[in-house]
């Protein structure tokens, strides 16, 4: 497996063609669905949102360096169902704090939600929600925080170390991924992620299998040439707006990195309020990436708080390696009663 190129999850050791499969699907899956932007004032920052459809409301949350961009491709396929929000996290993209960036809590976050959710829902009706990764540690602080405004929560592989076999592990190898950025910067942060997380004996790689140095591993332009891949759709370059959207979560990173990544992931879940609310729950892991940390804590908070697992598409970053798939798992999951 390579070091993850694409830079919305920094955690998942997924290989560089991720971003060609977003690029491709999102092609076929994004339509003309009318989008209705919006700014929200929230305690110290203002949210940039995005809307939708019409019917129920679905609150899709970025998880990583993501903002709303990368639910594109699967807001525009729910949108026929559901009135889908997305947004920028506070201090991401088009979502300016008041003042300087400080480190961010999955308390906070999951407040932001609720103030969202009761834009959107002013008639009090619950809502839907979706987080991935960082963003699934935000939806178990809201479902504790906030169980009556939501209806049902997707957790899809939260990393809450705090429940690992091993979590002073956990802990060390975010804080030294921490510490590789502010040593060496970004690229070697993320090298260090695709390293700690990587399975037994498997090494980060570039498409054609040689190790890739820490510049290389958070290098897009690594991702598998036209040559490597001869599938055009496929190889084929982003559109200007999906160029602005990887600028604006490349940006992200060092936020991400210096100031959500430990902090979320340290995160402690409130196992008492969320098996009070398990009914809600349900707690999704990848296909291919059960073995690896985030699947593995997230299948043990189920098991602590009585909540469903569901097995996805794809890996940690599994709606961006085939949105199609992916947002049809999810249109079940939400459905099912």
């Amino acid at each position: 497996m390579a070091a993850t190129a694409f830079p919305f999850v920094a955690w998942a050791p997924s290989g560089s063609d991720k971003i060609t499969a977003f690029r491709r699907t999102e092609k076929t899956m994004t339509d003309r669905t009318p989008v209705r932007t919006g700014l929200l004032t929230v305690d110290g920052a203002t949210l940039h949102h995005e809307v939708r459809g019409e019917g129920p409301l679905l609150v899709m949350m970025p998880g990583g360096s993501a903002d709303a961009g990368i639910y594109d491709a699967i807001a525009a396929d729910l949108a026929d169902r559901w009135t889908v929000a997305t947004f920028d996290p506070r201090g991401y993209s088009r979502s300016p704090l008041d003042g300087p960036v400080t480190d961010q809590s999955p308390a906070t976050h999951a407040d932001d939600i609720v103030r969202l959710i009761d834009l959107l829902s002013p008639d009090g009706a619950p809502a839907a929600l979706f987080g991935s990764s960082s963003s699934a540690v935000v939806a178990l602080a809201a479902l504790a925080r906030h169980p009556g405004r939501l209806s049902r929560v997707v957790a899809h592989e939260p990393p809450v170390v705090a429940l690992l076999p091993d979590p002073d592990a956990g802990r060390a190898l975010f804080a030294a991924v921490r510490e590789a950025f502010r040593r060496d910067g970004v690229a070697a942060a993320m090298a260090t992620m695709a390293a700690g997380l990587a399975p037994e004996g498997e090494a980060a790689s570039d498409p054609e299998g040689e190790a890739l140095g820490p510049e290389q591993a958070a290098d897009p332009e690594r991702a598998p040439t036209r040559e490597q891949n001869p599938d055009p759709e496929r190889a084929a370059d982003p559109t200007p707006e999906q160029a602005a959207t990887f600028q604006r979560m490349h940006a992200n990173l060092p936020v991400f990195l210096e100031h959500v990544l430990c902090p979320f992931s340290g995160y402690v879940p409130d196992l008492v309020a969320l098996k009070a609310a398990s009914a809600q729950l349900v707690v999704g892991v990848g296909r291919d990436s059960r073995a690896l940390l985030p699947a593995v804590a997230a299948e043990r908070l189920a098991r602590r708080v009585d909540a469903g697992v569901v097995e996805f598409p794809g890996g940690h970053i599994g709606l961006t390696e085939d949105p199609r798939a992916f947002a049809a798992r999810l249109r079940k999951v939400l459905l099912a009663t």
